[in-house]
């Protein structure tokens, strides 16, 4: 299942990078990327059941390494 995201305050090219490489090793991760450009991201994950579990741990990886970057399902 893809779901995909609004990402919006990341600050470099670089952070995005660093983030997305973050996020591919969580757990129900199967691909992450991030778009910096268009401000957005995609979720590819395992089980559509896990999702919102899965959500929060993304959203929790993003608060700790980037606390200024909001995201939003669209």
């Amino acid at each position: 299942m893809k779901i995909k995201f609004k990402i919006r305050g990341l600050d470099c090219a670089n952070c995005a990078g660093e983030l997305e490489r973050k996020i591919n090793k969580l757990d129900g991760i199967d691909e992450a990327n991030i778009n910096f450009i268009a401000e957005r991201m995609e979720l590819e994950i395992y089980d559509d059941e896990d999702k919102e579990e899965v959500i929060k741990r993304v959203k929790k990886l993003i608060k700790k390494e980037e606390p200024d970057v909001r995201i939003e399902e669209i």
